[in-house]
């Protein structure tokens, strides 16, 4: 099976990759290193599946026309994981970050609808994010609940707005087209290969850990978050993508176990055995005077349990150990 993987040198996508490959796909990654890294592909396995024309990798631009068309040749499904990532970024660049959300897909999309007519069976994997809840006030959130936004004179909310857009464009492209379809909106992944170079939280409190150096807590620390390992999501974006059950929906993937920001920085402390110490900073130093954040972010996992009987396995303490380690 021909699959193509946009943003599969990134974090999340490297680990897809090698799913994909060790199932016995043929995969094609896209990528334009622009978050990503090819380096995160630069594996002996993977070394060996490019040698044996199993892997392809291509150094380029989703939002390049020319170049979806040709890479949609042959391919019967499509990983889409191209897009802004990180608070940081997000926040240093609201502009950039809708254009790269929402025109690539909306450019892919637009193909693989016209495909889909002409008689190519292609399926769809958009991954969405936790962000398109927004501020949602309810303590948990699923999939049928309201997106809450703030003003758009905050730059924050321009991310969620734009993945939120993402769906709309996929779901429309289901119900008026028929191309079948798959949404996942992930909650805190983590685990190897990520950085905190873009505000990625348990990277940046495990390399400050070790390097006895502060760990910098935004705000005061009580804004809750659920982390789950990337080797679990990968099995859950897989098991959607095989059940037919699953077209034309959305679901949450992630922990529902949430742990407070300053309880985080306290654990990575104690298991790194670190003499470092916790730091607090505001969101108007950290950020920009104008940033909002979510006090609390937990997801109802019901239906994808219910769908295809996933549950994470690893704990948050496997999952800093895991980082720790820097296990590939």
């Amino acid at each position: 099976m021909k699959t193509l993987v946009t943003g599969g040198a990134g974090f999340i996508g490297s680990h897809l990759v090698e799913a994909l490959l060790a199932s016995g796909r043929h995969v094609t990654v896209v990528d334009d290193e622009s978050t990503g890294r090819f380096a995160n592909l630069d594996r002996p396995q993977l070394v060996a599946a490019q040698k044996a024309e199993k892997l392809t990798l291509i150094r380029g631009s989703i939002g390049d026309f020319q170049l979806v068309k040709s890479l949609l040749d042959g391919v019967a499904e499509v990983y889409h994981l191209a897009a802004a990532v990180g608070v940081a970024l997000i926040a240093k660049e609201p502009r950039q970050t809708i254009e790269r959300n929402i025109y690539p897909t909306q450019l892919l999309l637009d193909e693989l609808c016209n495909r889909h007519q002409q008689g190519q069976a292609v399926k769809f994997f958009l991954a969405s994010t936790s962000e398109v809840y927004g501020k949602n006030p309810k303590p948990v959130w699923n999939e049928e609940d309201d997106l809450v936004f703030g003003s758009t004179t905050k730059p924050r909310w321009s991310y969620g707005a734009s993945k939120a857009i993402d769906e709309f464009l996929t779901l429309a492209c289901s119900r008026q087209f028929g191309l079948p379809v798959v949404i996942a909106r992930f909650f805190n992944v983590v685990g190897p290969r990520q950085t905190g170079a873009y505000g990625m939280v348990l990277p940046r409190f495990v390399a400050a850990a070790r390097a006895g150096k502060p760990l910098v807590v935004h705000d005061d620390g009580q804004q809750t978050r659920c982390f789950a390992h990337v080797a679990d999501v990968i099995r859950a974006i897989i098991g959607l993508m095989k059940s037919p059950a699953t077209i034309g929906r959305v679901f949450n993937i992630g922990s529902d176990q949430p742990i407070s920001i300053l309880q985080l920085a306290e654990r990575v402390i104690e298991l790194t055995k670190s003499s470092s110490k916790v730091e607090f900073q505001s969101y108007h130093d950290a950020y920009d005077a104008d940033f909002e954040d979510i006090r609390r972010r937990v997801p109802d996992l019901s239906r994808i349990q219910a769908t295809i009987g996933w549950q994470t396995r690893l704990t948050l303490d496997d999952i800093i150990q895991d980082c720790l380690q820097g296990s590939p």
